[in-house]
């Protein structure tokens, strides 16, 4: 007998880079980017500065490896950091914020919703004054969008009322924008308008957009200079990175297709919801399930042909270009015959 293709829904890392990418790669103009700059990562490197709206940008291998060359260089050892519960930077990234940038976290409850702190919360963190043997507040740390609250997104005027609240208290601003291009689609606005007032800002080009590697990090002029030299201590310098490059590029050329994403993952909440499972009004591309036994469900989902992952006590869905409407509709098909 046969056994049905599981349809993964774990991550939208999953997705594999399609036929115009792949033909992009093997056409791409390389040089060493490490000797000479390679000629395809530099244009990438403008193109992604220029989306986000910073003076310059630095491709690297991985999001968390972009956000801890900037929390590196925004962080004396020591110093606090803010960041709300859950962040990536707090609970997916190893501790190599507290580790190699020496930052010691301070976890921001979700007071303005999910996956949202409120500026007044900032400001109460941070103000007041404090003995020399006080925590040093030195960096606000934001996510847009929040993977564990699934993938809520912050709109421009709280991105703006955060950043005055972090300016005011003297705090430099860092957003893990990993999937920021699924805020900007649902806000209906474009990623620099989510970017305003920030030194510095990571984004991701492996996940939504599809490209099979890499991501990037931006700010000022100065900023890059320093961040490649940090990429180049943590072993991220790259020879003939325009082969990757080049995939980022197409990547970029339709950020609009997450619509698509967001729709399915709509259309896979309203699905569950009408099969008797409690999840989340997905804001982008995430579904989130409470379940009784998270491993259980895990188990009874993989025997079903569809895959997920645990994440902060839920069930996580994840949409993505590599699975379509059908697909869903499948998923759907396989979970109500399983429960």
């Amino acid at each position: 007998m046969t056994q049905t293709a599981p349809i993964d829904l774990r991550s939208d890392t999953v997705t594999r880079p399609d036929e115009r990418m792949t033909t992009a790669m093997a056409a791409a103009e390389v040089g060493d980017d490490v000797l000479d700059r390679d000629p395809t990562m530099r244009k990438l490197e403008r193109r992604v500065a220029e989306v986000l709206g910073t003076e310059d940008a630095l491709w690297v291998p991985s999001g968390t490896m972009g956000n801890l060359i900037a929390l590196s260089l925004h962080l004396r050892r020591g110093d606090r950091f803010l960041a709300p519960r859950g962040a990536h930077v707090l609970t997916h990234e190893l501790g190599s914020a507290a580790w190699l940038a020496g930052g010691m976290p301070e976890p921001l409850d979700w007071d303005a919703g999910p996956g949202r702190p409120s500026a007044g919360l900032v400001r109460s963190v941070t103000g007041g004054s404090a003995g020399y043997d006080s925590l040093r507040d030195s960096l606000l740390c934001l996510e847009n969008t929040h993977n564990e609250s699934g993938g809520a997104a912050i709109p421009p005027e709280e991105h703006a009322q955060l950043v005055a609240a972090a300016r005011d208290n003297g705090l430099a601003i860092h957003l893990d924008g990993a999937r920021l291009f699924n805020a900007a689609v649902a806000l209906g606005v474009k990623p620099a308008a989510l970017t305003v007032g920030v030194d510095t800002v990571q984004t991701c080009l492996s996940k939504g957009l599809g490209a099979p590697v890499g991501s990037a990090v931006g700010g000022t002029t100065e900023f890059v200079t320093e961040a490649r030299r940090m990429r180049k201590m943590l072993g991220g310098g790259v020879r003939q990175g325009g082969v990757i490059a080049a995939a980022g590029l197409v990547a970029l050329e339709d950020t609009e297709r997450l619509r698509t994403d967001h729709d399915n993952a709509a259309r896979l909440a309203e699905g569950l919801t009408e099969l008797g499972w409690h999840v989340n009004s997905p804001r982008t591309n995430m579904v989130l399930a409470t379940v009784p036994d998270v491993g259980h469900s895990l188990e009874r989902l993989r025997k079903a042909g569809v895959l997920a992952v645990p994440m902060a006590g839920r069930v996580r869905f994840v949409t993505h270009r590599d699975v379509d409407s059908g697909d869903i509709d499948e998923v759907l098909r396989r979970i109500g015959k399983a429960d």
